[in-house]
């Protein structure tokens, strides 16, 4: 499979449309292109994740509800680790790995997400950096092939929607800005759905730092020239089918459907242009808590879903049929609950896809040669690249703060006053009297004037403004 020439675009010739092509096909991230401002507003349903249309808008059989006290209980234990963050990833990682699996609340999902990929760190090492890669102007080459991508991400999520809105000035800022931080690798197309889906949860500056984190950390080589590292992934996702489904295994290499046709979109754009939105966001809480292995044991988990018994291989019989089948996933396998449930049962674990990758790597480079594309190794996940690069507590500090100071303070501060006049007190004496400090505080996220409004309603509808990375923290 080759890599275009212009875009780093994929070129999936004889099986599904390009990444950013509007066929028919009825993946759920090929809804037809449409200009926002032809949408009245009387048209616009907007649903709790900011669809106004087409097939990833939300519906109630693909997600679960969760009783808002349970949210309010999650959101409380998520700020609490979310401001000793290293604590609780050196000592109750166990802990933060099953929150993760249970779905970070909407409201504090872009902070969580930041912080699990190791952005937040890498900002705070490189500030000023992407103000100084988004002021630059950007190879034209790419400029002009972001440009052309840019309707195409999530056309009916009302951030994306207006050309030149908000969402697409804030996605091609971002997709520029890669490029010139890594200019050996430009820019490829499967990175814009990604990095879409971190502008719907956070500000663009934490959206680059955790693209960075995800194409250098978790997915290395996925983006670059050639793709060799999605075809040797590929090649593990097959292998690992034989232990999982045989049945599906014996089929696929019976009509040799070689997995770069069918895993491709689904691993490059993490699922994000195949499952229902409320899946979407789930497999990414654990993805970028867990790492890699997530989007294998979704793989694997569908495959065996769609092709793992013979009563389901009756219908395809041939290769096309069961190209057609692979496109269009029955939506009961791609429940959120279903397939959370399944993904967190299923025993692969790294050591499997290291193990798996030693092997297949030996293979290539004895059909291939040596791999053109040095990426650095892959992290399996936010414990991983915590242990690799220890964050320091300036690093991990919250700002902006909000400083607070309590009225009875003042009140305290007057009574003190007048009662030292009174009494005469010397100046020493006063200066030993304890004052009490001013809290500082933080505030998470706006308050609800009506208790039973989700979260996700507010973040969405801060969403339509930029937001700047030093507000982001307050705001969340």
């Amino acid at each position: 499979m080759a890599r275009s020439e212009q875009g780093n675009g994929l070129d999936l010739r004889g099986s599904t449309e390009k990444l950013t092509g509007n066929g028919k096909g009825s993946s759920y991230g090929s809804d037809p292109s449409i200009d926002g401002s032809t949408i009245t507003e009387e048209d616009k349903q907007v649903d709790k994740y900011g669809f106004t249309g087409g097939a990833q808008q939300y519906s109630g059989d693909s997600a679960e509800e969760i009783p808002i006290e349970v949210l309010r209980q999650r959101e409380a234990k998520w700020l609490d680790m979310l401001n000793s963050w290293d604590k609780w990833m050196a000592k109750k990682h166990k802990k933060v790995k099953e929150r993760c699996q249970k779905g970070i609340p909407p409201s504090l999902r872009g902070r969580a997400w930041l912080y699990l990929t190791g952005g937040k760190v890498k900002r705070a090492q490189n500030q000023g950096k992407f103000q100084e890669l988004d002021n630059h102007p950007g190879d034209p080459k790419w400029v002009d092939i972001i440009e052309r991508d840019l309707h195409r991400q999530f056309p009916f999520h009302e951030m994306f929607a207006a050309r030149g809105g908000h969402g697409q000035q804030d996605l091609f800022r971002v997709l520029k800005a890669y490029t010139l931080h890594r200019p050996e690798e430009g820019y490829c197309q499967a990175q814009a759905p990604i990095a879409a889906v971190l502008l719907m949860h956070m500000p663009a500056e934490d959206a680059f730092w955790v693209l960075v984190q995800i194409c250098e950390k978790y997915l290395p080589g996925y983006y670059s020239t050639g793709l060799e590292a999605i075809q040797l992934d590929g090649e593990i996702l097959y292998a690992l089918l034989r232990r999982v489904s045989p049945v599906a295994h014996r089929h696929l290499k019976k009509h040799k459907l070689d997995p770069i046709l069918y895993m491709t979109e689904w691993f490059m754009c993490a699922f994000s242009r195949t499952l229902p939105w409320a899946s979407v966001l789930r497999v990414w809480d654990m993805f970028l808590c867990d790492g890699v292995k997530i989007l294998f044991r979704v793989g694997l988990v569908l495959l065996k879903c769609i092709l793992g018994s013979q009563e389901k291989l009756k219908t395809c019989q041939g290769l096309y049929e069961t190209m057609e089948l692979l496109r269009a996933i029955k939506p009961q396998y791609m429940q959120e609950g279903f397939l959370v449930n399944e993904v967190t049962e299923l025993a692969v674990s790294e050591k499997d896809i290291e193990k798996e990758h030693q092997i297949q790597l030996r293979r290539w480079k004895e059909t291939h040669g040596d791999l053109n594309c040095k990426s650095p190794p892959r992290m399996h996940g936010a414990k991983a690249i915590m242990t690799a690069e220890p964050p320091s507590r300036q690093d991990l500090r919250q700002r902006p703060t909000i400083i607070v100071k309590s009225p009875l303070a003042n009140q305290t501060d007057e009574v003190q006053a007048e009662n030292e006049i009174e009494s005469g007190k010397t100046k020493k004496e006063r200066q030993k009297k304890t004052v009490p400090p001013p809290e500082e505080t933080i505030n998470p996220y706006p308050p609800a004037t009506d208790p039973s409004t989700p979260l996700t309603k507010l973040t969405i509808q801060g969403s339509r403004e930029s937001l700047s990375s030093a507000e982001h923290d307050t705001y969340l």
